[in-house]
This record gives C-alpha cells, structure tokens and sequence, in this order.
C-alpha cells in the first residue's frame, strides 16, 4: 500500500529542469499519469525529500525512472519525528524504465520515521540529470 495516498506529506527536490515547474514539477511524481514527470536539472547530487505529517513504517519504497536518466550510486536517509537520523542504507537503481521496488532492512520497518532523503550521487545521464515518473511509499 503507498502511504502518501494515506498521509499528507510535502516534497521538496534539488532542481527543476530549467525551473519550469509547471511541465516538469515534483507534484508529477505523485499524480499516477503515466506521461508526467518529475525532471531535475543537470548536475549532481540530485535528491528528494519527504517530510510526513505523522511518523509513520516504512517497509519499502519503489521508483519509476525513465530509461537513461535513472539514479545510480543512490542512498536513503530516514528520520525520525525529532529530527534525528534513524537509517541510511545504499541502493543502486537499473537503468530502465519499469517500476523498481526496494525493500527497507527488517529491523527498521518497525521504527517510525516522518522524514525520507533519497540522495542521487550519480546519474546514468553523462550531465547528472534524474527523471522519476513514479514514487511510492511502502507500508
């Protein structure tokens, strides 16, 4: 089940294609359209944050990139209601286009958290660019 069609949640990310938020926005992460997109602009690292009203377990996490612009070297970061850090764990997206599903370490699915970081280190685009069709919370 996703949590942020549960939960309310802000997003915030590194960059903006050309700062045209209307055609490449975060909000298009999160609309379930198959042809919106969020595009960040060139350069690395890139990163999305997710700040939840209520803490809540997170038992995984799953991504749609476009083919070519995917993460590479990537890291999760989460954190707890008081601001202090409770996980970081690698991970290391393929370059296509399907969804991709991630689970989170045992352990820590039982620790609630009302802050993730998805950090991308490295792009598969040669200019650091990352573009995410789809991201969901898994609970």
């Amino acid at each position: 089940m996703n949590i942020l069609t549960k939960v309310k949640y802000s997003c915030r990310v590194s960059s903006v294609l050309n700062k045209d938020v209307k055609q490449h926005g975060k909000q298009f992460m999160f609309d379930t359209r198959e042809e919106t997109s969020w595009n960040s602009d060139e350069g690395t690292p890139q990163f999305i944050t997710l700040s939840l009203e209520e803490p809540q377990k997170v038992s995984g996490f799953s991504f749609q990139f476009q083919g070519g612009f995917s993460g590479q070297k990537s890291e999760l970061i989460m954190y707890s209601a008081d601001g202090a850090q409770i996980y970081q764990e690698p991970f290391y997206p393929e370059d296509i286009n399907s969804p991709q599903l991630f689970p989170i370490a045992e352990p820590v699915r039982e620790k609630a958290c009302s802050k993730l970081k998805f950090v991308f280190e490295s792009s598969t685009d040669l200019f650091g660019r990352i573009i995410v069709y789809d991201l969901q919370l898994l609970g």
